[in-house]
């Protein structure tokens, strides 16, 4: 049946008006914003967003400038971009920043930028959202070891001390804005080529959304600046980071299946899962882990991806934690380089390239566990061993290391941090504590697999540091192929030690100790 005349031009008509609005620009600068650095320009970027989103959507465009602001709140089908010396920054002042009452905390308020249940968001160009972190910290004075104490570590009350000055940080903050841009409950989101600087909070966090696409951006907070993670993927699925480089003081990534309501305020999250995460060609630096995942999780967190990303300069490489009843499954780590070290201050973490435990944080609770996590083709250099750590009432099962070289180096602060396990977090009582040092330490496992694996050791110099691979309680180990030895300080060390396990097979039992195997 042919097409009518009115039918086509109807047609038309309706495919103009979408291509109209999907091109539909919004100059900010031309709707009354002063790219000064001075005048708050945020009711004017507001009502911009506003209108873009009630006209159908398009794109808010910045030119260069910089726009100072509180808090946006970004709507659905808006597109913001940043040319090249465009800057949005965030206000010195407290009472620009949306304002929320938190039980137990009082008074806090978000960062500059917030989304909740929106669709079709996007942010791109050359420019950047600078959090002015500068106002909101005491950059003369060091934080304190809080969490978890010092009393039980090597060095008591001269643990990770430095003789004047803040070292390696921890800042202490002032009142600072919360998370730099939040999206809750969002679909299809995407940000690519822009910068982010200077959050004095989490910078880009996830909650609860699915879609999300993060490419080519630079990410750097200051690495003296603690809280100050660089992405947080709290509950969401479907996600792909690529392609970015991320300097961040606390977590550089993390990935949880959080359900507590303190993580964005007025805001509940929803029962379900973080899952399907990709990971790829990014480069990570952190004071904490340039790699989290998990944590108080109360939703599983499963299918991760990680790939052909460097690790460099951070106090932990990758840490991987059960400490609620959510648990942590199907994930890979291939193609990395991972170089951790030792640093003074409130930093959780302690030089260990790879950490995996699971202990009790939450006492009311079935514990969650750590399940199908593999590491191939890895390069490692660290100031602590390797830590696979999991407990009686939440054994490891089926990890698996694969081509993997690891470089044990002594530590210049080897004498005020080194000798100790960190595994804070944890509702124990000896969270961070003094132990003999390992290369490898693996405990309560169940279906472990070594496949050439080297260890070196680097100017060794402390007694603390043991065997090469030490086991304990233990099931389905089979080790092949080790390149390694003991600590070359410590000569009553042994290659293998391995206690209280069964089904341990190893290809080469030359210098291995074994007691009570089966």
């Amino acid at each position: 049946m042919p097409v009518s005349t009115k039918s086509f031009v109807t047609c038309i008509f309706l495919l103009f008006t979408f291509f109209v609005k999907a091109q539909q620009q919004y100059d900010v600068s031309k709707s009354g914003a002063v790219g000064d650095g001075k005048v708050n320009c945020t009711l004017v970027l507001q009502q911009a967003i506003d209108d873009c989103n009630k006209n159908g959507g398009g794109t808010v465009y910045f030119p260069p400038g910089v726009y100072k602001s509180g808090t946006l709140f970004l709507k659905s089908n808006v597109h913001l971009y940043l040319e090249a010396g465009a800057v949005i920054k965030g206000s010195e002042n407290l009472a620009d920043y949306f304002a929320y009452e938190m039980p137990l905390f009082g008074k806090n308020y978000y960062g500059l930028f917030y989304a909740d249940s929106a669709h079709n968001i996007s942010i791109s160009g050359s420019g950047a959202i600078d959090g002015n972190n500068t106002v909101f910290f005491e950059w003369d004075k060091a934080k304190k070891i809080e969490w978890g104490g010092t009393q039980f570590t090597r060095q008591k009350d001269n643990f990770r001390k430095v003789n004047s000055g803040v070292g390696d940080g921890p800042v202490m903050p002032k009142n600072r804005p919360r998370q730099m841009l939040v999206f809750a409950r969002c679909t299809n989101v995407q940000l690519s080529g822009v910068q982010l600087l200077n959050s004095p909070f989490w910078t880009l966090h996830f909650a609860d959304c699915d879609g999300v696409s993060v490419t080519g951006i630079q990410l750097f907070t200051n690495m003296l600046v603690p809280n100050a993670d660089g992405i947080d993927i709290t509950s969401c699925s479907n996600v792909i980071i690529t392609g970015c480089d991320i300097r961040a003081g606390d977590d550089a990534i993390a990935i949880t299946g959080y359900d507590h309501h303190f993580e964005i305020p007025g805001y509940h999250h929803l029962r379900h899962n973080a899952e399907n995460i990709i990971i790829s060609n990014c480069n990570l630096q952190s004071y904490s882990s340039a790699i989290r995942i998990g944590f108080l999780d109360q939703n599983t967190v499963r299918n991760i991806q990680v790939s052909n990303v460097n690790i460099t300069n951070s106090t932990r490489g990758i840490g991987i934690f059960v400490r609620d009843e959510g648990s942590l499954e199907n994930i890979s780590f291939s193609n990395m380089y991972i170089q951790t070290v030792l640093h003074t201050g409130d930093w959780w973490g302690n030089g260990e390239p790879i950490h995996i435990s699971a202990v009790r944080g939450n006492d009311s609770v079935k514990l969650g566990q750590v399940k199908n996590v593999q590491f191939s083709n890895i390069i490692c250099k660290g100031e602590n061993g390797l830590l696979l750590y999991g407990s009686e009432e939440s054994i490891l099962q089926n990890i698996s290391f694969t081509h993997v070289q690891f470089e044990f180096a002594d530590s210049r602060i080897n004498e005020t941090a080194g000798g100790n396990v960190d595994l804070r977090g944890c509702s124990a009582k000896k969270q961070l504590f003094e132990r003999e040092i390992p290369g490898i330490l693996v405990q309560y496992i169940d279906g472990l697999r070594m496949h050439d694996v080297q260890l070196r050791w680097t100017g060794t110099r402390m007694p603390y540091f043991t065997h090469g691979i030490e086991l304990n309680n233990f099931n389905n180990v089979d080790i092949s192929k080790f390149d390694g030895m003991a600590s070359p300080i410590n000569k009553k060390a042994y290659r293998i030690a391995a206690s209280n396990g069964k089904w341990l097979k190893i290809d080469d039992r030359k210098n291995v100790l074994i007691k009570n195997v089966q």
